[in-house]
């Protein structure tokens, strides 16, 4: 289905909305014109009945209409005017009416009452056309007293004012939504260059210049989308980077076990061998295989873990319960290593039991591996936060901010043994429980903390 652009769709609304408010307008202006020249028509009508009621009183009625019958025709002014003079219950003494209209029966206003608006009558004639009489009594000097005075005007000239002046607005108003269409499309395409232009430069963005940014002097409505698609940028800029170096290391970490595997069987298959030296080698080979499998399973456990997606199984777990069980399985390794191990968890943790025991035991083993001999290792908490302290080398600034860091290792010294993921799959479980890890090196002593959310600020 095709999109519709942004510039149809504003210049539709724009039409839309010029159509309404001219329409409005019209419908206002020519309601307020009609009733204009309707208050004018009855106000005329109103003055020819006052005329003749004026002339009528000053003259001998019966003489005067008997003497100048064209006085009255004349005094209509047109053709599509009525009027009737005729003393009340007898024949009508003069009848102008060029329209053969029927005369309208309607009630006389009184002679002694004046004329309003509200003495004109409204009817409709057979086409449509409205038709506007009155009637009214004026005193005469002569005759039988009152005579009735009977005038109607049918407002063909109204009508067709009126309908000219519809037929303008209409006329108008369909222009102006043209002409407001065709200046909205070239407004709106004129307005929306800058967007254009933006669009153009993020098209030239590619994975070879990640480093490249959209300019930040923008219009104000564009500046939160710059800035928005730059920290975009930014992410999968550091997010490339990371795993091209992973990629590197891993490269790396790789190749020197398997070359290791490679001369170590090129050089036993040079020549006969004894029993002893196949099982040595053997041996070996199956302490470097045993190493690739634990990265690779370390490697497989990050990759799982990235993903947010993880169902999680948070629990209530018992700390001290948890540290009793580390202590036994840490034990002699801190033997070996010639160093004590301090346990002293308390209270609860709401976390993934398997997820925190992998990370402390990865922070334990650390801590004994790395930690001068004949010192203690300590496992404590406050709260939410869980520590493991040493006493070791002192990690420096840089150290510290590159230790959880993907196959980053701080000397040759910390190499030995280790697959430089064990810190990474560290911070990895502290994002899945929304938490933070921290390290802190001061006076000898290393210590690592474990930062879980607070009892519903997590998931």
């Amino acid at each position: 289905m095709k999109t519709r652009s942004l510039a149809a769709r504003l210049s539709l609304l724009l039409s839309a909305t010029v159509i309404v408010i001219f329409s409005l307008s019209g419908i206002a202006l020519y309601h307020s014109l009609a009733t204009q020249i309707g208050v004018r028509d009855d106000a005329a009508l109103l003055t020819r009945i006052d005329q003749i009621r004026t002339l009528l009183r000053d003259e001998d009625a019966i003489t005067l209409i008997q003497q100048k019958p064209r006085l009255f025709a004349n005094m209509l002014g047109n053709t599509e005017s009525l009027l009737v003079l005729r003393f009340p219950g007898q024949p009508p003494l003069i009848v102008v009416n060029p329209g053969q209209r029927p005369i309208p029966a309607i009630t006389p206003v009184p002679a002694d009452q004046p004329l309003a608006l509200s003495s004109v009558h409204h009817l409709a004639a057979a086409d449509g056309t409205p038709f506007i009489s009155a009637a009214a009594l004026a005193p005469t000097r002569d005759g039988n007293g009152q005579i009735e005075i009977i005038t109607g005007r049918l407002m063909s000239d109204r009508t067709q004012t009126l309908n000219s002046y519809r037929d303008q607005i209409i006329l108008a108003t369909a222009l102006a939504a043209l002409l407001v269409a065709a200046i909205s499309v070239w407004l709106v395409r004129r307005a929306l260059t800058p967007l254009r232009r933006l669009a153009a430069q993020a098209d030239a963005i590619d994975v070879r210049h990640l480093a490249q940014r959209m300019p930040e002097q923008a219009a104000a409505e564009l500046q939160p989308l710059v800035a928005a698609f730059n920290q975009m940028l930014s992410r999968l800029e550091m997010g490339y980077h990371q795993l091209s170096q992973v990629s590197a290391d891993m490269a790396h970490d790789l190749r020197t076990p398997i070359s290791t595997l490679i001369g170590q069987t090129e050089v036993a298959l040079s020549q006969t061998r004894s029993v002893g030296d196949y099982q040595a080698l053997l041996g070996s080979n199956y302490e470097e295989l045993d190493r690739l499998a634990k990265m690779i399973d370390n490697m497989l456990f990050l990759a799982k873990a990235e993903d947010a997606s993880q169902a999680m199984d948070l629990q209530d777990i018992d700390l001290a319960q948890l540290g009793e069980k580390l202590q036994d399985y840490f034990d002699g390794m801190a033997e070996e290593q010639s160093m004590r191990l301090e346990m002293t968890l308390h209270g609860e943790l709401r976390a993934d039991p398997q997820l925190l025991q992998r990370a402390l035991a990865n922070l334990m083993a650390n801590a004994l591996r790395y930690g001068d001999r004949d010192s203690t290792v300590r496992v404590f908490n406050q709260g939410n936060s869980l520590m493991v302290e040493n006493q070791g080398s002192p990690l420096s600034a840089e150290q510290q901010a590159r230790i959880f860091d993907r196959f980053w290792r701080a000397d040759a010294s910390r190499h030995q043994g280790s697959s430089g993921l064990g810190l990474s799959i560290v911070r990895s479980i502290m994002r899945l429980h929304q938490g933070r890890c921290e390290v802190h090196s001061e006076d000898g002593v290393n210590r690592f903390t474990l930062r879980f959310p607070s009892v519903g600020c997590g998931h």
